[in-house]
Parts: C-alpha cells; sequence; structure tokens
C-alpha cells in the first residue's frame, strides 16, 4: 500500500514545519512521494536527501485557468527546483467548450518541457459529466501525459469509484490513474487499488497504512 501514496500537504496555510514532518513520515512509510505547493520544492527536496521518495508539485493549482505560457514556466520552475513529478490542473472551460485541441496541446507541451519527469494531469470530476470525464481521459493519452488524476481536493468531492471506471475505459495502456480526494482509510485506498489506480494523492497516508482513523479533508 505505502508506494502508492503521494503523500500531500496542499492547504494554503502550511507552514515549513509541516512540510518537515510531512517529509519525516514519508521516509518513515517508504512513500512514493510528498505533494506540496511549488514554494516548498526546494524544501521538500533537502529534507529527503538520501531517500527514494519522489517531489510532486501542482501547477496551475488549483483552477488550472492560467494561460499555457504560464504553467509552462511553472512547470519547468520546478523541475529546476528539485521537482520529479508534475500535478497539472486542466483548463476546465476548454473542456466544456469543446476546445480539445487547446487541451491536449497544452497537456504535450508541458509533457515535452520537462522530458522524463513523470506529468500526472488533473481533470477535477466533480465539474464533469460522465462524458466529459472519458473524453478527457482520451485527450490525456492522445496528449502523452502519464498519469490522469481524478481531483485537486478543493472541488465539491474528491474521487469517486464510477469516475476512476470511466478514466479505466477510456484510457490507453500506456497511462495510469491517481485517485486523490477523500481517501482516508485503508479500505477505501484499497477498492482504489483493486480498480487499477496506482497512485492516491490523500493527506491520511500515516492513517491508511497504520489502520488509524483521519478526519483530514484531503
Amino acid at each position: 500500500m505505502n508506494v502508492y501514496i503521494d503523500h500531500t500537504l496542499l492547504k494554503p496555510g502550511a507552514c515549513k514545519s509541516q512540510i518537515k514532518v510531512l517529509c519525516k513520515e514519508a521516509k518513515i512509510y517508504n512513500f512514493a512521494s510528498v505533494c506540496v505547493h511549488p514554494h516548498y520544492v526546494e524544501l521538500a527536496k533537502q529534507c529527503l536527501i538520501g531517500s527514494a521518495v519522489k517531489v510532486c508539485t501542482v501547477i496551475g493549482f488549483p483552477l488550472g485557468a492560467n494561460t499555457t505560457a504560464t504553467k509552462i514556466f511553472e512547470s519547468k520552475n520546478a523541475i529546476e527546483n528539485g521537482a520529479d513529478e508534475i500535478d497539472m490542473v486542466i483548463n476546465v472551460s476548454w473542456l466544456k467548450d469543446k476546445n480539445y485541441d487547446k487541451l491536449e496541446h497544452e497537456i504535450s507541451i508541458i509533457k515535452k518541457a520537462i522530458g522524463n519527469h513523470i506529468l500526472k494531469v488533473i481533470v477535477e470530476i466533480s465539474l464533469l459529466t460522465a462524458d466529459e470525464i472519458a473524453k478527457i481521459s482520451q485527450i490525456v493519452s492522445e496528449a502523452g501525459a502519464d498519469f490522469i488524476k481524478t481531483s485537486t481536493g478543493f472541488g465539491a468531492h474528491g474521487a469517486t469509484l464510477e469516475a476512476v471506471k470511466i478514466m479505466k475505459a477510456n484510457i490507453s495502456n500506456q497511462v495510469q490513474i491517481k485517485a486523490s480526494g477523500g481517501i482516508r482509510d485503508f479500505k477505501t485506498a484499497k477498492q482504489y487499488i483493486d480498480l487499477g489506480v496506482t497512485r492516491l494523492g490523500t493527506s491520511s497516508g500515516v492513517e491508511i497504512v497504520s489502520g488509524q482513523s483521519s478526519t483530514k479533508s484531503y
């Protein structure tokens, strides 16, 4: 279970001491990564020296409404600062307006900008219909991203099993799924893993692997 978890702290008021604790926990439990805001990438990288835990950060977060040029700069800057993985938010308005070429171009150009680093594409399922989830899954695949991710954790709700099923039916074999938002216990985490999810975005990683209860919101 541990290697599925992106140990996450994206609250607006997260402070330096909390990021240090996040990284310490990630090393103890051998989580896949820590997921932090861009301005904490350098700190997280320093805290994780000597461990296999990756540093993940978010781009265009949480609304995805930044310009493509801004997202490209953010992504490159994050990699320069030590990020190993990028979780970018799509422009949901483009999906609603059926600007599919713009969506695919933005994802593909960001993937090109970060090279061999992992790109996860956040689609914010709480704003989408089932048909839109299917369509964006296809676009993410065509654009060459590594993962499709369900949620920012700031929407009306997080991951759902139904959304993951739709994603799985519409992505290519090269794309993996990250479920995030509302995953706070082992039973729920296992349900997603059993569906084929290979990453879990959660602030409750320690509680999930240790069987404790959690009241955290992300």
